[in-house]
């Protein structure tokens, strides 16, 4: 038994688990027989018989069809525990345009990131420049777990710990799962994009913290090699799409063309319908936002899909997912954004203050 571990660290991964999943069936069964089902928990750990549950499998249709593999509740505990032991340790190697699974740099980080990049390189936007924005075909599918072994067993030198590191990586979600979804779902997903059907060793599953920290483990190689061997001054990565800056056009398609050779040896590759080679100042469509000269604005479609969710959400989900999206176009300049959402939670009954930027519920 590593001395690392201990039942402490356990109940605070609970927690932490329970901050985004309290409401969901399999947490609310967890939390009936809390203290009991923690201690079977910890006595699984502590023995080593402990192995991952049964997955939920669903697809999400917007904005694209894609498999959604969910844990039960007391394996997102686990993955909460040794995503606790373990983070630190890698992230304080990550570059600081690496975004997505970190603590602060979400989307919005990355397209302030971007924007700085693009300021900075255009000195305010008074001198042209160009990028290059690519992205990764079949990420998380295409992702070889035996290339992303290495990279984790190097910096988890504690065998306890590098035990259940394995086990989580190596589990292969299709021993035991459910579908939570019309099988007309299912077949919406193109079979490139499926678990099913790959190898065991192929594919993380998304909709897991294991997953998403893993991936970017191994994107790091990449965000290395751009920064250190091309030498990109001004690149930012957002899970699996990335950007590069420069002056010159050629110093971008060379990037290019090492960063696929690099791809090749990690056993993925660029998705080149999305590679797009455009001057800054035409706008750089970046994490949900689109960064133009002197302002930032938020996706169209994401504007679009707000105001079709709002209409078709139930009452009770109105003022939630109203306030939600204000607190997203806050950050861009989006005050005709914000009116559009604002009349639309206005005809579902709620009031709207004067800055278009929180609804309150409406009372009789």
């Amino acid at each position: 038994m590593d001395p690392g571990y201990a039942l402490t660290k356990l109940v605070r991964a609970y927690y932490d688990c329970r901050r985004h999943k309290r409401n969901s069936e399999s947490a609310l069964q967890f939390e009936m027989n809390l203290e009991d089902n923690l201690r079977e928990l910890d006595a699984e750990l502590q023995a080593g018989t402990y192995r991952p549950g049964q997955f939920q499998v669903t697809v999400i249709t917007r904005p694209r069809p894609r498999e959604v593999w969910a844990s039960e509740f007391r394996d997102r505990v686990v993955h909460h525990l040794l995503h606790n032991e373990i983070s630190e340790r890698f992230e304080k190697s990550f570059i600081a345009n690496s975004c997505a699974c970190i603590p602060g740099r979400g989307p919005s980080y990355a397209a302030q990131r971007v924007d700085s990049c693009a300021r900075s390189i255009t000195q305010n936007w008074s001198t042209p420049a160009h990028y290059i924005k690519m992205d990764l075909a079949n990420f998380f599918v295409s992702i070889d777990k035996r290339v992303v072994w290495p990279l984790l067993a190097a910096k988890i030198t504690d065998p306890w710990w590098r035990n259940l590191a394995y086990l989580i990586l190596f589990h292969d979600p299709r021993t035991n799962y459910i579908i939570c979804c019309p099988e007309r779902l299912l077949k919406l997903v193109p079979k490139h994009k499926s678990l099913f059907g790959k190898p065991a060793h192929m594919g993380l599953a998304i909709g897991n913290l294991p997953s998403q920290f893993d991936a970017n483990v191994l994107l790091n190689v990449l965000d290395q090699f751009v920064k250190h061997q091309i030498g990109a001054r001004y690149y930012v990565r957002y899970v699996d799409d990335f950007v590069l800056l420069h002056k010159s056009v050629q110093f971008l398609n060379d990037a290019h063309d090492r960063i696929e050779e690099l791809l090749r040896t990690l056993g993925l590759a660029l998705n080149e319908h999305k590679t797009i080679r455009q001057p800054v100042e035409r706008g750089i469509d970046f994490a949900g936002h689109v960064i133009k000269p002197w302002r930032r604005e938020t996706r169209r479609r994401t504007v679009h899909t707000a105001l079709a969710r709002i209409q078709a959400a139930p009452p009770g989900d109105v003022y939630a997912m109203t306030n939600s999206y204000l607190g997203l176009l806050r950050q861009t300049s989006s005050h005709h954004d914000r009116a559009l959402i604002a009349n639309a939670a206005r005809r579902r009954g709620h009031c709207v203050d004067a800055s278009l930027t929180k609804i309150f519920q409406h009372t009789a």
